[in-house]
């Protein structure tokens, strides 16, 4: 099935729906201009998302109702597949969080990091993760260190590029020994993804190759690590 014989997709749970609008909204407020991909496939759509600054892909899924999509003819049958990237703000003006509906805009060129997905098999768990408590812990200190650090900087020395060195030193610090980087919860927690949840929540980081993967019942932040600088530079991956 492709893209253009889809025009709606239907969600399963009205509550997930707000959830997706949540989440783009916290996206282009970062960037007014912000660009999603969405997957559609096994009776779920994934969105992808890249909040600036972070240098992570922000991912949020969704299961389809059994009449998952519309297209110009009405109930589109069988399986849904659709792989489409489009414009953030424009699909969260076409959510109804009533129905759990939603419109697909045209779609539009992507900028690079589109071509560049995690991928979907491979994931294996990476353990010394700690609790949700204690990642928005880590994150909390940080941002102290930061602030404490900027404010003590001399006025000669209080400019752009200092305030971003110290903040590449203290984000790519990576949580214990697993390997993932600071910037990467940050971003979770940005995004909506660490909001208040039990402390036994699945909240758990995998790894696939050079990518790594902090998931939690909100969303998933992958990265890829290893060096590489983020997301950036990459090939394309399939999938």
């Amino acid at each position: 099935m492709t893209a253009t014989t889809v025009r709606a997709l239907r969600l399963a749970d009205t509550a997930e729906a707000a959830d997706l609008a949540a989440f783009l909204g916290r996206l282009i407020r970062y960037d007014r201009a912000a660009a999603v991909r969405l997957q559609a496939g096994g009776g779920a759509v994934a969105v992808f998302g890249r909040p600036p600054a972070f240098e992570v892909l922000a991912i949020r899924t969704a299961r389809l109702s059994e009449a998952g999509a519309e297209g110009a003819e009405g109930a589109v049958e069988g399986p849904v597949e659709l792989d489409v990237t489009v414009s953030a703000g424009e699909l969260l003006e076409g959510i109804d969080e009533l129905t759990g509906g939603f419109g697909l805009p045209a779609a539009v060129t992507g900028p690079p990091w589109t071509g560049v997905l995690p991928p979907r098999g491979g994931w294996q768990r990476v353990p010394g993760l700690p609790g949700p408590a204690g990642l928005r812990q880590a994150v909390a200190a940080a941002i102290t260190e930061f602030r404490t650090r900027d404010e003590a900087l001399p006025a000669a020395h209080r400019d752009r590029a200092e305030r971003d060195r110290i903040g590449r030193e203290i984000w790519s610090r990576t949580v214990g020994d697993t390997g993932l980087p600071l910037r990467a919860v940050h971003a979770a927690q940005s995004v909506g993804f660490l909001r208040p949840m039990p402390e036994d929540a699945p909240v758990a980081l995998l790894r696939a190759g050079t990518w790594m993967r902090l998931r939690t019942p909100y969303g998933s932040i992958a990265v890829r690590t290893g060096g590489t600088g983020g997301i950036g530079g990459l090939s394309v991956t399939p999938m």
